[in-house]
């Protein structure tokens, strides 16, 4: 078994009176994306500058990249790649030149630096825009640079913290598509987020943070069935059928208006299949299946009871089946 990228015990902050961590644990696999949830202020950034060693923890201890945090920083840090919230991109080089600077940061030879530089500006697609000012690049190419250039020393784990912030739908996607790419190829990324729908398209396990405590934990569908509120809707267009299909599925709300039936489900196959057997049983076959399943949206506000709406791409809670 492989040791964990980064495991937390107990980590505590405080900026005065305010408790911002109050004990969280972690641990993160290898080679995987954690997502940390929580609303505004809740203490997603500390976390991640506790463990990437740009502040230290009141309390607790943790590891990472199998080094301890207190006592190894410089061995934590040469393991690890940060991405914060806002640009590290110097727009008054070029994105070439930010590369190249990276390079000998990480105390690259010329010619190494010269080669990771290359390589990365390929592989970002920031090829023709290398020789340009990054004070001219767009939004989300300089968020690739940024993050090609944290690529720059081949950390093991990267913090991403907030990535996609202030993108448009294209490059949010584009990230994601850069996300998945380094897990393929074995990098582990902790990765927080104010898009419920990214967390739920890249993240293997998912935290939420909230009043200083992890109040969850799990994969996105573990986290989901967290929370009551699935069901199975069907529709008729045929109103015997309708009337027959309320009969057999006497649980089930009616809209005798719209001829449809709502029945409490938590969206497990088996659930489906008894009420299919239910319908076979009476011979009804309905016009429209549709399955909803509660989404990290329902997750969210249930666990932290946050008023505030976090950022998020509009998405349908209903998946026809």
């Amino acid at each position: 078994m492989t040791n964990p990228a980064i495991t937390a015990q107990a980590l505590r902050k405080s900026y005065g009176d305010k408790v911002v961590l109050d004990g969280i644990d972690l641990t993160i696999p290898e080679g995987t994306v954690f997502a940390l949830l929580g609303p505004n202020g809740a203490g997603k950034t500390t976390v991640v500058k506790i463990l990437s060693t740009l502040i230290t923890a009141d309390g607790g201890e943790a590891r990472v990249g199998g080094h301890d945090l207190a006592a190894q920083a410089q061995s934590v840090r040469a393991a690890i790649g940060v991405t914060g919230q806002f640009s590290a991109v110097d727009g008054l080089i070029t994105g070439e030149e930010n590369m190249l600077l990276m390079a000998d940061l990480n105390h690259l030879s010329k010619a190494e630096g010269q080669r990771v530089a290359a390589e990365l500006l390929e592989r970002f697609d920031l090829v023709e825009a290398a020789k340009k000012p990054a004070s001219t690049y767009s939004g989300g190419m300089k968020r690739r640079l940024d993050i090609a250039m944290t690529l720059v020393g081949g950390p093991r784990i990267i913090f991403l913290d907030e990535p996609t912030t202030g993108l448009d739908p294209r490059s949010r996607h584009n990230m994601w598509k850069i996300i998945r790419q380094l897990v393929t190829g074995g990098t582990t990324v902790f990765l927080t987020t104010q898009y419920l729908e990214e967390a739920d398209e890249l993240a293997d396990r998912i935290a939420v943070l909230n009043g200083g405590r992890i109040v969850a934990e799990g994969s996105s569908d573990e986290l989901k069935r967290l929370v009551p509120g699935g069901h199975v809707r069907l529709r008729f267009t045929d109103p015997a059928a309708y009337r027959t299909a309320a009969t057999a599925l006497p649980d089930a709300a009616r809209d005798d208006e719209a001829l449809t039936l709502q029945i409490p489900n938590d969206g497990t196959q088996r659930e489906l299949r008894a009420v299919l057997d239910r319908l076979d049983a009476a011979g009804i076959e309905a016009d429209e299946l549709t399955v909803h399943t509660p989404d990290l949206d329902d997750v969210f506000f249930a666990l932290t009871g946050s008023t505030a709406v976090p950022a998020q791409a509009d998405q349908s809670k209903e998946t026809v089946r």
